[in-house]
């Protein structure tokens, strides 16, 4: 699909030189002389190059649309992650590295979305937030709750986060998927 340079919006893929880009940046300028242009800062999807270009208000862009499928985490077997269809019961086997780090919030059952091109897996999005239980929690130190103090607390998954002092082993709490921080207590 075609677009205009003043039509790119952040979040957007677009095919450029020959490789697939997400736009993660984009800054409209218009000068006192010549025509108006977007400034855009892109992120290749295979690697980890970042690009900086300039297209004007009247170009033309390849905006390419991801294939955006549900699926469902079965299990880890080695280095591999195990998802199924729920349409097709189709099962997938994605690399550990695929995931990265935040692999760790896989649970059971938990659904997933996975962003593909032409039947080519590039990413994957997980749930905001997900429910964890407190296995280690350090206990709190009288006097130190004259500034908003957080303590370290390992998961059962064996993530680490950091919690309120108030949070205590045993107990559930909600974690954002992003950068892995508290977000509140897990009503029952």
């Amino acid at each position: 699909m075609r677009i205009q340079g003043n039509e790119i919006k952040p979040g957007n893929v677009l095919m450029h030189k020959d490789q697939l880009w997400v736009v993660t940046r984009v800054e409209h300028v218009k000068p006192g002389k010549g025509g108006a242009f977007a400034q855009v800062e892109m992120k290749a999807i295979v690697g980890n190059t970042k690009l900086n270009e300039r297209f004007r208000a009247s170009e033309n862009v390849e905006r390419v649309r991801l294939e955006q499928k549900d699926y469902q985490f079965l299990y880890e077997q080695g280095d591999m992650l195990v998802f199924m269809d729920m349409e097709t019961y189709d099962q997938i086997e994605l690399p550990h590295e695929f995931v990265g780090e935040r692999a760790a919030f896989l649970q059971d059952g938990m659904m997933v979305t996975v962003e593909s091109h032409e039947g080519k897996p590039l990413g994957i999005k997980l749930p905001q937030h997900v429910t964890l239980e407190v296995v280690e929690a350090d206990p709190v130190v009288k006097g130190q709750t004259a500034a908003s103090s957080y303590k370290p607390a390992v998961m059962d998954n064996g993530l680490r986060v950091m919690v309120p002092p108030f949070i205590t082993a045993g107990e559930k709490i909600v974690v954002n998927t992003d950068d892995a921080t508290y977000v509140k207590r897990a009503s029952e």
